[in-house]
C-alpha cells in the first residue's frame, strides 16, 4: 500500500514552524543570554539579592503585556492555582537570591552549572513518585553528577572557604528551582508561560526586596546598567527566547543546550574576572554536564 501524503492539517502545521537553524538559533541564544546573567549581578551597585528584586520587579510590564499579546489571561485563576503559584513564586524567589549570593562568593563557572542542579534533583524525584529504580544510564548520570560535585567543590576549597560557600549557595539554588518546578507543574495547564512568568514576578519580586533589606545590602542602584543589562538579558530575551524554542525541542536537545551556559559564564569569568580553570576543573564541570543532559533527557 503506498503511503499517503501530509494532510492538509499537517501542511498547515509545517507552514507555521519556523525555520530550523532559527530555532536552533533561539535555543542557543536564549542559554547564552542567561549565561550572561551572572556578569551583571558581579557588576551591579547594588546588593546580589537587591539585584534579583529588581530583575523581576523590572520586567513586570513587560511580562504583562507579553501575556496579552499572546493572548494569556492575567486575571480569573482560581484561588487555589494562584495560591500555588504564589508558594512556587517564594521558592523562585528564595532560588534567585541563593543563587544571585552564590554568585558572588565562587567562580561563575560553578555558579552557573549548580544554579542547573534541579535536573538531577528532578531525575531523583520522578524515582521516588514512580518507585522506580535507576537504570543504568541513570545510574551513571548519578555518578557522573556526584564525582563533578566533589572535584569542583574540591577544587573551590583549595581557593578559599568562602567559594566553597558559594559553590553550596549555588546548589542550594539549583535545589529550590525544583521545588519551584515541581510546585508549579499542576499550575502551568491554567496559565501561559508569560502570564505564569507575570504572577510569580509579582508574587517573588516583595520576597526578594524583603531578604535584601534584612540582609542589610543597597536596594536603590547608583548606576542602572548592570541592572537593566541583567532584566533584558535574563528576564526578558533569555526567557523569552526559550520560552520561544522550548516546545520544538525533545529535552535531549534541550538539556545539551543547556550546557552552553557554564561554558559561556567560565569563558567571561576567565577574560573579565581572572577566573582561570584547570585541567581538574574542566573535567568537574564537564561529568556534571553529562549529567544533566542525561537528566534532561529524561525529563
Amino acid at each position: 500500500m503506498e503511503n499517503e501524503g501530509p494532510s492538509q492539517a499537517e501542511l498547515v502545521q509545517a507552514e507555521k514552524r519556523p525555520a530550523a537553524w532559527l530555532l536552533l538559533l533561539a535555543l542557543l541564544g536564549g542559554n547564552v543570554a542567561l549565561a550572561i546573567g551572572p556578569w551583571f549581578v558581579r557588576l551591579a551597585d547594588t546588593g546580589p539579592v537587591a539585584a534579583g528584586f529588581w530583575r523581576l520587579f523590572l520586567a513586570l510590564p513587560f511580562m504583562a503585556l507579553l501575556a496579552r499579546a499572546n493572548r494569556q489571561p492575567l486575571t480569573g485563576m482560581p484561588v487555589m492555582t494562584m495560591a500555588l503559584v504564589a508558594l512556587g513564586a517564594v521558592t523562585f524567589a528564595l532560588d534567585l537570591a541563593s543563587w544571585h549570593i552564590g554568585i558572588g562568593m565562587t567562580r561563575l563557572g560553578n555558579a552557573t552549572l549548580f544554579g542547573n542542579a534541579g535536573s538531577i534533583v528532578l531525575l531523583f524525584w520522578g524515582f521516588i513518585v514512580h518507585r522506580t529504580a535507576p537504570g543504568r544510564l541513570e545510574w551513571l548520570a548519578i555518578v557522573f553528577a556526584l564525582a563533578g560535585a566533589a572535584i569542583l567543590m574540591g577544587r573551590s576549597l583549595e581557593i578559599s572557604d568562602a567559594t566553597l560557600i558559594g559553590d553550596l549557595f549555588s546548589v542550594a539554588a539549583g535545589l529550590l528551582y525544583a521545588v519551584y518546578l515541581l510546585t508549579l507543574q499542576n499550575a502551568r495547564g491554567a496559565f501561559g508561560s508569560w502570564s505564569l512568568l507575570f504572577w510569580v514576578s509579582v508574587f517573588g519580586a516583595p520576597v526578594l526586596l524583603v531578604i535584601a533589606l534584612a540582609l542589610g545590602e543597597p536596594v536603590w542602584p547608583q548606576a542602572w546598567g548592570p541592572i537593566v543589562g541583567l532584566f533584558v538579558l535574563s528576564q526578558l530575551v533569555g526567557q523569552g527566547l526559550m520560552v520561544f524554542a522550548l516546545r520544538y525541542f525533545p529535552p535531549l536537545v534541550v538539556g545539551l543546550a543547556l550546557l552552553t551556559q557554564p561554558v559561556v559564564a567560565s569563558i567571561y569569568g576567565w577574560l573579565a574576572f581572572g577566573e582561570v580553570l584547570s585541567g581538574t576543573d574542566i573535567v568537574g564541570m564537564v561529568l556534571v554536564g553529562a549529567a544533566l543532559a542525561v537528566a534532561r533527557a529524561k525529563a
